[in-house]
């Protein structure tokens, strides 16, 4: 009977470790302690565990196996980070506490699974040896034709390296603005290699940096007519009430997503236009809510909805093409600004359109279509648009909806499209700008305020 490996403290410690850097992910950001636990999991966890359930022969006793054995539990430590981030990454699902997650359970089925010990030992090759001589310690080494080993372990480490960097690779291929697209297969990417049909050329009035907008960005794509039936430049002294309320349709003294577990509470006096622009901006400043809960930032938002829930919507919008030039906030980490289009009939239920998601990062543009299928099941499609700095300057997120087809721009240039009629939304809309704070990650302890800048917003339809 082929004996079993016994139980052993080392042996249960990658799963430990990774069990221990999910819990320290309830630690705030800033937390030394958490950064240090959940690295040296991420480095050695998974690695450890999968190396030591597969390696046939007993520990390395010498150094410079102990060495390639380290570089292994490395390498393959970061393939399985890396290729668990790009899954959830993909699925438009990704948040550091559910990688970690992941990656703990994966450890620990991977010391759960039993490791049979071999019959026998594995005999020894013999080694040559001189005492006393300095060349005959270095041949001690080399196989019986004096050639050196082959470093299998060493091997095995590039090899790793070289399939997680061609994974990690995949979803950058192309030119700077290409992405991912991922979800229910409903969803297509415009080939960023491919001339796309550019818009009617005219004049574009520069933004408030002073800084010219994309030729085109201002205005539909040429697949008119249109008309324009909404628009606010915030070129006055004040936000516009009639237009915009400060809150979602559950407006009471104050709102956020409670479905979210969002940081901020929002408020009006968050929100601010001077200068041809509108400004959300959020502080870390303690406020406690209507619902009684105390919440440690307050931030801004706008919507065309309701001041109350029984309240009549400011504007609703059935298709067309929504755009606004928006500056996104140059310290991202624990931030979630959003551009996006709401059912003013379900008060925040699906379908969504989200025009420009920026998810803890300045570099990527999330762009989603959430809907709901007949059976209840939640139908998703994704695409992330990036990398591009965001926070340097002004860029136009568009979205052109039709009965047929849902289609996304950025400054003009179309990036993904939907075209299956069963998921599009065809009910009225309202649209909304936010800045939540604390969606999947929260801020870090040195950043108590940020905004971000809008220089317009437009719809227009057929």
């Amino acid at each position: 009977m082929t004996p079993v490996r016994p139980w052993t403290l080392s042996r249960l410690l990658p799963a430990l470790g990774g069990w221990c850097a999910l819990a320290a992910q309830l630690l705030p950001v800033g937390v030394p302690l958490r950064a240090v636990v959940v690295a040296a999991f991420l480095l050695a966890g998974p690695g450890a565990a999968a190396a030591d359930w597969a390696r046939p022969v007993p520990r390395p006793a010498r150094g410079p196996d102990r060495l390639s054995a380290a570089g292994l539990v490395v390498a393959l430590s970061l393939a399985f980070a890396v290729l668990t981030a790009e899954a959830l990454f993909f699925t438009g699902s990704f948040g550091a506490a559910r990688a970690v997650l992941v990656l703990a359970a994966l450890t620990t089925v991977l010391t759960l699974l039993p490791r049979h010990l071999p019959r026998r030992p594995l005999p020894r090759l013999p080694r040559l040896h001189r005492d006393g001589n300095r060349d005959g310690d270095r041949d001690r080494d080399r196989r019986p034709d004096g050639r050196p080993p082959v470093r299998w372990r060493l091997l095995t480490v590039v090899t790793v390296l070289a399939l997680s960097a061609g994974c990690g690779a995949t979803g950058s291929i192309g030119s700077t603005g290409s992405g991912v697209g991922s979800g229910t297969g409903v969803g297509s990417v415009f080939d960023p290699s491919a001339p796309s049909a550019p818009s009617p050329v005219a004049p574009v009035a520069a933004g408030p940096s002073g800084a010219p907008l994309p030729v085109g960005a201002d205005q539909p794509p040429s697949t008119g007519p249109w008309h324009s039936v909404f628009r606010d430049d915030f070129n006055g002294s004040g936000l516009d009430h009639g237009s915009w309320a400060t809150c979602y349709d559950w407006n009471d003294g104050g709102c956020t997503n409670a479905g979210n577990q969002e940081d901020q509470w929002y408020l009006p006096g968050q929100v601010s236009v001077a200068d041809g622009k509108l400004t959300l901006t959020a502080e870390r400043k303690a406020t406690t809510g209507s619902d009684g809960k105390t919440y440690p930032w307050t931030s801004g938002m706008v919507s065309t909805g309701r001041d109350q829930w029984d309240g009549t919507p400011r504007k609703t919008f059935t298709y067309g093409y929504f755009a606004a030039a928006i500056k996104t906030t140059g310290q991202a980490a624990g931030m979630f600004p959003a551009f996006w289009l709401l059912p003013a009939g379900t008060r925040g239920g699906l379908p969504e359109l989200d025009i420009a998601e920026f998810i803890n990062t300045d570099q990527y543009a999330d762009l989603n279509l959430h809907a709901e299928a007949p059976d209840g099941t939640n139908i998703d499609a994704h695409y992330s648009h990036g990398p591009v700095d965001f926070s340097s300057g002004y860029h136009v997120f568009g979205i052109d909806w039709e009965p047929d087809a849902v289609t996304w721009y950025v400054d003009g240039v179309p990036v993904f499209q939907v075209t299956d009629p069963s998921v599009i939304p065809t009910v009225p809309m309202e649209v909304i700008l936010d800045l939540a704070v604390g969606y999947h990650q929260s801020p870090p302890a040195g950043l108590d305020r940020t905004q971000v800048d809008v220089d317009w917003v437009g719809v227009w339809q057929h």
